[in-house]
């Protein structure tokens, strides 16, 4: 049986992870991807204690400082969770079950997809969701980012520097990025903001031949591209948490307090998953370490009974 198990194997889950087992806490971390979706971003600048480094390198740095603790790292999908009348959490994988005296949820969200008429026929045929990946197919050729937000923005900034032309298309009046960000795009040639503009429908037969719009770009409705980058937001993972009672707010976010618990005594949450506003990769591992303390605290402050009739 383990003290607490970390579920999400990102920065995160790492920075939880690493304090947890400096408190002396018997730690396991499960998850599908190491390292989380920052491990798809190209440029973190914004780290405290690194002037410069990609996702993929913050991400090894926490794994590796995890690692000189005895953290357990098991990959694998958590397929369910439940808790007995004894308080011991079973959190059950593929092919695994482990025990826990208490649980953090660190499972980031997933990609909201942009719900228009030619998207599923055309998604990884021009339709993209991570410029990291893909932005060297994309050499020489016109591309566009859906979104307004610091990510779609970065997103925008990578592509220019391979594509001639890099449309960002958003819905409100103004992007909204980092100031840095924003200044980088102002000084980009390639980059072209087209603001309160939808996007309605994704065209192409084989491959992305452009999009419609909801309104005239000059002068026309159609504008010609030889991809489109979505980065409009995501969609928290949240589902085992509610199965488990943890209040959720109206976009399923995990619900937490300053010190990351949950309404649920034993149950935490850090990250991309919960209703923090300010979502960094510094937030949700600095999430992570309060949730760490916490669970120390709820571990030597509570009995634990444990019984062969619990299997």
């Amino acid at each position: 049986m383990y003290d607490l198990v970390v579920i999400g194997s990102g920065v995160t889950g790492y920075g939880a992870a690493m304090y947890a087992a400096r408190l002396d806490l018997s730690v396991v971390v499960i998850g599908s991807v190491e390292g989380g979706t920052i491990t798809l971003t190209d440029d973190v600048a914004n780290y405290p204690g690194y002037i410069q480094m990609t996702g993929q390198e913050l991400a090894d740095k926490l794994k590796e400082h995890a690692l000189d603790y005895p953290v357990l790292l098991e990959t694998g999908t958590v397929t369910d969770i439940f808790r007995t009348k004894e308080n011991i959490f079973y959190v059950i994988t593929e092919n695994k079950t482990f025990l826990a005296k208490s649980v953090l949820f660190a499972t980031g969200m997933k990609e909201r997809e942009l719900e228009v008429p030619g998207h599923d026929e055309l998604k990884n045929k021009g339709v993209s969701y991570c410029a990291l990946c893909d932005a060297p197919l994309y050499k020489d050729k016109v591309v566009g980012v859906v979104g307004g937000s610091d990510s779609a923005v970065k997103e925008a900034l990578l592509l220019a520097k391979y594509c001639p032309k890099v449309y960002i298309i958003y819905r409100r009046q103004k992007i909204r990025p980092e100031p840095v960000n924003a200044r980088r795009v102002e000084r980009e040639p390639k980059i072209e903001v087209i603001t309160e503009t939808n996007v309605t429908e994704i065209l192409g037969d084989q491959r992305v031949m452009g999009v419609k719009l909801d309104k005239p770009y000059n002068d026309k409705d159609i504008l010609t591209l030889d991809g489109i980058f979505i980065a409009i937001g995501g969609i928290p993972y949240s589902e085992l948490a509610k199965k488990l009672g943890v209040e959720l707010n109206e976009k399923g976010e995990i619900k937490i307090d300053r010190s990351s618990r949950t309404n649920i005594e034993g149950i935490y949450a850090a990250g991309d998953v919960v209703d923090s506003e300010f979502k960094q990769a510094i937030t949700g591992v600095a999430e992570g370490v309060h949730a760490a303390y916490q669970a120390y605290k709820y571990v030597n402050e509570t009995e634990f009974t444990f019984t062969c009739q619990d299997d």
